[in-house]
């Protein structure tokens, strides 16, 4: 029997799915890389946006951590819990 194709398995050419909203839809992970693809997703001027908040935040705050939760990015500190997450909106 032949296995349903899932979200992990898609091909990384193609593009994420933006939520009803315009919030890119990126699977939970914890660290830089779900992070990171949460921003290559960002919609059109939103994308380079999201990469110099980044770049302040981890410039800013020594030893940050990050992680995609509810397909949003946030920022935090080990033990101190979350300061910032981010949401795209479409309008």
């Amino acid at each position: 029997m032949a296995k349903a194709k899932s979200k992990a398995d898609a091909s990384p050419h193609e593009k994420p799915v933006l939520l009803s909203g315009g919030n890119p839809q990126i699977a939970k992970g914890h660290g830089d890389a779900p992070v990171q693809a949460y921003i290559a997703a960002m919609p059109g001027w939103k994308s380079e946006v999201g990469r110099r908040l980044d770049q302040l935040i981890v410039q800013a705050v020594p030893n940050v951590q990050k992680a995609v939760k509810w397909n949003s990015p946030f920022y935090g500190m080990e033990g101190e819990g979350w300061f910032l997450g981010i949401h795209c909106f479409g309008r």
